[in-house]
This record gives C-alpha cells, structure tokens and sequence, in this order.
C-alpha cells in the first residue's frame, strides 16, 4: 500500500477518532498526539493489516482507544481528574438561564463519571461520540440486546440522580 492509498483509506476517519482520543484524553493536545499514534502504527502495520477487516473505521476507533487507554495507564492519570470539556450551548438570551444550563450540563457529566466502567463507557459512545450500535458492539464486545439493556438502565440512572439533585436544591 502507497502513501496515496493509505491516506484515501484512512484519513476520513480523522475526525472521529480525535473525538474518541480526546474524549479519553481530555485535551486537544494529547488528543491529536493519540491520533498520530494511531496514524503511525497503522503506517508501519499496513501490510499486515488483517485482509478480512468489515469495519476498518471500527478497527481504527479501537486502536485509537487501546493507545490512549495504555498512555493513561502509563502516566498514571485517573480518569476522574481530567478537566471538564467545554461546553456548547446554544445561546439563550438570558445570562442566568445559560449559567443554569452550564450547571445541568456539569451535572450530567459528574453523573456519568461515577457510573461503572461499563456503562460509561457505553453512555459515552452512544450518546457523546455518536457511535452506531454496531460499532458500540465491535468496541465492547457486548451483544446488541445488552447494549440497549445497558443504555436504557444508564440512561434511568442518569435521569434519576439528575432530578434527585435537583429536588435536592429546590429544598
């Protein structure tokens, strides 16, 4: 494979697996660092990438997982201490309503960073990365139907947590 092919047969998956290594990683930085390594790995592997591949995009987001959970391990970084993402919200016209909705919104995501492993992990592909089914299937190796099980009891959790906070501060 030549560097032409290469690039026609990966670079469209850039975007995508920035968003998973910098949904792992926590910073543009090491997020762009994590998808070079990717990029590199498969360079130097790409005449013995297994021929029999159906998802090459799912066998990149996986790799891309794979070197940004080693690098953490490596460097001793818990998951939980990682700065909060940027928000984007839609702009209101109220100041105190978007602060309000910032709010909610790092409530949501302290929710989720207490969840267990595996659901989080799910919650965040589904619902943060956007990942299809099929390749939230190919990444955990969890079969569809538990997937959905997985999500919907994520999901009750989540909304449950929420509004006992919120009923919380309402007192």
């Amino acid at each position: 494979m030549d560097a032409n092919d290469f690039k026609r047969r990966f670079l469209p998956y850039h975007p995508k697996l920035y968003r998973v290594a910098f949904r792992l990683m926590g910073n543009a930085q090491d997020a762009e660092d994590m998808v070079q390594e990717t990029y590199l790995k498969l360079w130097k592997k790409r005449e013995e990438l297994p021929p029999n591949i159906e998802n090459m995009e799912a066998y990149c987001v996986t790799l891309t997982k794979n070197l940004c959970l080693d690098a953490l391990r490596a460097s001793h970084i818990e998951e939980d201490s990682r700065p909060p993402e940027e928000l984007n919200i839609a702009g209101e016209n109220s100041l105190m309503r978007e602060v309000e909705l910032k709010d909610e919104v790092n409530q949501v995501k302290r929710i989720i960073s207490t969840l267990p492993h595996q659901q989080r992990q799910v919650i965040v592909m589904r619902d943060v990365n956007g990942c299809s089914m099929e390749e939230i299937e190919q990444a955990t190796g969890l079969s569809p139907i538990n997937i959905r099980v997985l999500l919907s009891r994520t999901r009750k959790k989540i909304r449950e947590q929420f509004n006992a906070m919120r009923n919380y501060e309402c007192r």
